[in-house]
């Protein structure tokens, strides 16, 4: 029985199957994404949705969708779907559908009458094209298949209207049409793998509406643009091959190739496969720069998120020469940021305070995955310019005092990860010594001096060593409250101690300058108060300002963004310090929370985890549909649960 297989019977509920989105990508920042139905419910949906860089740093839905009609003796039964006005749902061709799978690829078959047809998709890797394979299984007379393609030719950011101003004029190409709406806009060639007869019927489908916009209080209605339709005979057994690309192709070739992109790829039947496969996902390479996109359909590459996913991505999948390549670029961009204070590279936010510091986790990582030595002639030099960076206060709002502390001014801008804004400024100003900051800045201190000390650099080792005894002192003099938690900001005498997640990193880290007790007492404070199925809270139930559910427009949505939503990349981190505390007899604890990630494979974005969830039960999925620190987190989770296994069998 298939992983990822879903019956009749939710399908045609389109309050169980409208939720659930399916994501494709060609690692190079094109992608496909819409509903298990085909119904596009948000502006970012579309069949081939692709970077323009001419026009913007944007993607640009080209092609929205593709209605099929299957015609039998005159009669005619589309299998498409569109939201209109009203709440009217048309032409309603989800009621022929009787299974959808997407183990392998996304493969849907549907049932009109005596006949049976199967249509699956994928796209190529590299490359803004997307392939169709429709496949006649069952027929009991002749069938003709009629293809209807809407255009939008937008910004996934804006929506498109009935204009006069659009070129209606195509061309003809080899089994098919090349079509530009607009100027500047790269042609779309749409193809087919036999010989087909294109219909001229330019017309305008008005008032389609993408509900998930209207929920988030955003423009909802579009009108989409149809050029004619795209008819074709097939027989029982037979396959055809749709093409929607940026480029012509050998139309000889669309079977040939449609199944190499299959045999390339790893089948999701299983919780670990699901995750790996989504991992993919976020690689974006750009001719020689190689990035990771922090999640879709709307992120671009961050760099504190870089950081963060880049070893789950890479390394907890036996990726290292991917994580050589990301971080190649990314190492670039480090060094064009402490030398000029910016870079030419995409990658955004490089001057965020904790950045830096998470760029040394990131060698940590590797270090522990391929070994000192490795580490030390692979990246000694950069994590000896970072640290060297820091220390000398040349970061631009990251400053280092006397008493050893990191010291960043966030009350007016966003300085770590708790980002959210309203009319430009923090809905929570962290400012001051943030605990994450300066839990990170221990650990990096602590790791770099065993690193250098290891590689016969012992005056300089011991230098950070003495520097990280002081931070140490200071960390637990100034951070550890009465209550047994951390405080989660200090600046000029205000304590912040709200209950928030951020000091999950003093005890999850590999060096933490909390004893063993104190980390216990913290792991205690978080299972009791942000402890969810989906991840840590980012605030208690108990605080002022509780506020878990992630829903409304934009203003009440920035408000709740992290005053109570669940974040599960933090769980990765939780489950961790569970472990290290607990060594052996925290396995199956850890196994048990792993559970409430595995279910969702069938939710929301099928085989990804959304961005956040909401902080009170059902612990709905929220924001971005697929989101990439928090797949890499669960990954490298896995990873260290079962090299923790391996070691308890070891023992026993």
């Amino acid at each position: 029985m298939s992983y990822l297989r879903f019956d009749r019977t939710l399908m045609t509920n389109l309050e169980e199957s409208l939720p659930r989105e399916v994501l494709r990508t060609n690692k190079s920042g094109a992608y496909h994404c819409t509903t298990i139905v085909d119904c596009n419910t948000r502006r970012y949906h579309g069949l081939l949705v692709t970077p323009v860089p001419s026009l913007g740093v944007d993607n640009y839905v080209l092609l929205s969708s593709l209605d099929e009609t299957v015609i039998q003796h005159g009669a005619e039964f589309n299998l498409g779907l569109h939201k209109f006005q009203g709440d009217n749902w048309s032409p309603n061709g989800h009621k022929y559908i009787r299974e959808f799978d997407c183990e392998t690829i996304p493969a849907t078959i549907y049932r009109v009458g005596g006949v049976l047809l199967k249509k699956e998709k994928i796209f190529v890797r590299h490359e803004s094209r997307i392939l169709i394979r429709y496949t006649l299984l069952e027929a009991h007379s002749p069938t003709k298949l009629r293809l209807k393609p809407f255009l939008a030719f937008r910004s996934v950011r804006e929506l498109t209207y009935y204009n006069t101003t659009l070129n209606t004029t195509y061309e003809n190409i080899e089994n098919g049409i090349k079509s530009n709406l607009y100027s500047g806009y790269p042609d779309l060639f749409m193809q087919l793998n036999k010989k087909n007869k294109f219909v001229s019927l330019p017309d305008w489908y008005r008032g389609i509406e993408y509900p998930k916009e209207q929920e988030r209080g955003y423009a909802y209605k579009e009108d989409l643009y149809v050029p004619g339709f795209f008819e074709i005979d097939i027989k029982k057994g037979e396959s055809v091959v749709f093409s929607a690309g940026l480029t012509s192709t050998d139309t000889r070739q669309l079977k040939r190739e449609f199944d190499k992109e299959v045999r390339l790829r790893i089948p999701r039947d299983s919780f670990y496969n699901c995750l790996k496969n989504t991992a993919h996902q976020f690689y974006n390479k750009q001719e020689n720069e190689h990035y990771l996109l922090a999640g879709y359909p709307w992120f671009s590459c961050r760099a504190r998120d870089l950081f963060v996913a880049l070893p789950g991505i890479t390394l907890a999948i036996g990726e290292v020469e991917q994580f050589h390549l990301i971080m190649e670029t990314a190492q670039q961009a480090l060094i064009d940021f402490m030398e000029k204070g910016e870079t030419e590279l995409k990658i955004e936010e490089l001057d965020q305070a904790d950045v830096l510091l998470w760029a040394v986790w990131t060698i940590q990582q590797y270090s522990k995955y391929q070994g000192v030595n490795q580490c030390v002639e692979r990246y000694g030099s950069l994590l000896k310019r970072l640290i060297e960076y820091l220390r000398q206060s040349k970061h631009r709002n990251l400053f280092l005092h006397d008493n050893g502390m990191l010291f960043t001014h966030g009350r007016d801008s966003v300085v770590s990860w708790m980002n959210a804004t309203v009319e430009g400024k923090p809905v929570i100003p962290r400012s001051g010594y943030l605990v994450e900051v300066n839990a990170l800045w221990y650990n990096a201190l602590c790791f770099s001096s065993c690193l250098f000390n290891q590689a016969d650099d012992g005056a300089y080792a011991s230098v950070l060593e003495e520097l990280a005894e002081l931070v140490g002192d200071t960390f637990v003099a100034l951070f550890r409250n009465d209550f047994g938690y951390l405080t989660d900001y200090i600046d000029e005498g205000h304590r912040d101690n709200s209950v928030r997640p951020n000091m999950v990193f003093a005890i999850a880290l590999e060096f933490s300058p909390l004893s063993r007790p104190q980390q216990k007492q913290v792991l205690d404070v978080l299972t009791k108060e942000l402890l969810t199925p989906k991840g840590l809270r980012t605030l208690s139930p108990k605080s002022l300002g509780y506020n878990p559910n992630y829903t409304g427009n934009q203003y009440e949505r920035d408000l709740a963004y992290h005053q109570g939503t669940v974040w599960p990349w933090l769980m990765g981190f939780y489950l961790e310090a569970y472990l290290k505390l607990h060594r052996r007899s925290g396995i199956s604890f850890v196994e048990r929370h792993l559970i409430g990630f595995e279910e969702d494979m069938t939710n929301h974005c099928i085989s990804s985890l959304s961005e956040l969830y909401d902080g009170n039960p059902p612990f709905q999925g929220r924001g971005g549909v697929s989101f990439a620190m928090n797949v890499a987190e669960i990954l490298r989770l896995l990873d260290t649960l079962q090299k923790s296994k391996n070691q308890r069998e070891e023992e026993q």
